[in-house]
């Protein structure tokens, strides 16, 4: 019901399914190597590098919240900005409220000149890369997926590439559009784990019970998915649901739960139904 160990292993371990075994922003990446074992090559790659980097950047909000405990004069301005912005005292304010601040206020005002160049220069290039690849796969899905398949299923070359550069100007725009919705959000990684967990719970959940329930027929499927996104809404809904409904879980257990629901759903439907036959 909290964010303790195992709920967080948990997620990262669905989510980590997710990312590297169905998400497009990933597949698209082994389709560039030359092999299947370059491909895996990359994978392991990865998962030797996720945990020195994950480690570095929890040390740096761990630093700096050392740091600003040691020294809580220096974070005054911008607790006195969110204070003002909400309308609330200073002494009503919790972490939460200020924390996804506290990183850029501490490169404003500590880091060196020359570095901030350098600093915001990385910090602007690994945000375009990471919403290009976002872009791309998106209207990739979109061709292959959507277009292609209801729309014109001879389609040139030509054709191919005019849809997929207005389509990557309409993800870009939708980019835009929810960026500017996040910004009154109290953490936007507390935002984007949940969304993370609502979107591709239905997803992970579909792909393995394919993989993995290799007899599952369309109706078990159907069913097992309509079941899973029900669990995975009621997860969701949170605060709109009346008190004696509400789920009592954290919401990084969205992936998880629906992911199970819909695998286990799709496995018993498939052996009620060869037990009737």
């Amino acid at each position: 019901t909290t964010s303790s160990f195992w709920v967080v292993f948990l997620y990262g371990f669905f989510i980590n399914l997710t990312n590297f075994g169905i998400d497009q922003n990933y597949i698209q990446r082994y389709h560039s190597a030359n092999n299947s074992a370059n491909a895996s090559k990359s994978i392991w790659l990865c998962v030797i590098y996720y945990l020195p980097i994950s480690l570095l950047f929890f040390f740096i909000g761990t630093a700096l919240f050392a740091y600003y405990s040691k020294f809580p004069e220096l974070i005054e301005t911008v607790k006195q900005q969110i204070a003002f912005e909400k309308n609330i005292s200073i002494s009503s304010l919790l972490p939460v409220d200020y924390a996804d601040k506290v990183l850029p206020f501490f490169i404003k005002t500590e880091i060196p000149t020359g570095f901030l160049g350098l600093l915001i220069a990385a910090l602007l290039s690994a945000a375009m890369s990471t919403m290009s690849s976002g872009m791309n796969s998106s209207a990739t899905v979109f061709l292959n997926d959507i277009y292609l398949r209801f729309y014109k299923k001879e389609a040139t070359d030509q054709t191919k590439i005019k849809v997929l550069r207005i389509s990557i100007v309409v993800m870009g725009l939708f980019g835009v559009l929810f960026g500017i919705s996040m910004i009154d959000v109290k953490s936007l990684l507390d935002a984007w784990w949940k969304l993370s967990g609502i979107f591709a719970g239905g997803m992970l959940g579909i792909f393995l019970l394919g993989y993995m329930i290799k007899k599952a027929g369309n109706i078990q499927a159907v069913i097992a998915i309509s079941i899973g996104l029900l669990v995975i809404g009621w997860l969701s809904l949170g605060d709109l649901l009346p008190a004696s409904i509400q789920s009592p879980f954290d919401s990084k257990m969205n992936i998880v739960l629906g992911t199970i629901t819909i695998v286990l759903m799709g496995y018993f439907l498939t052996l009620f139904s060869k037990k009737q036959n």
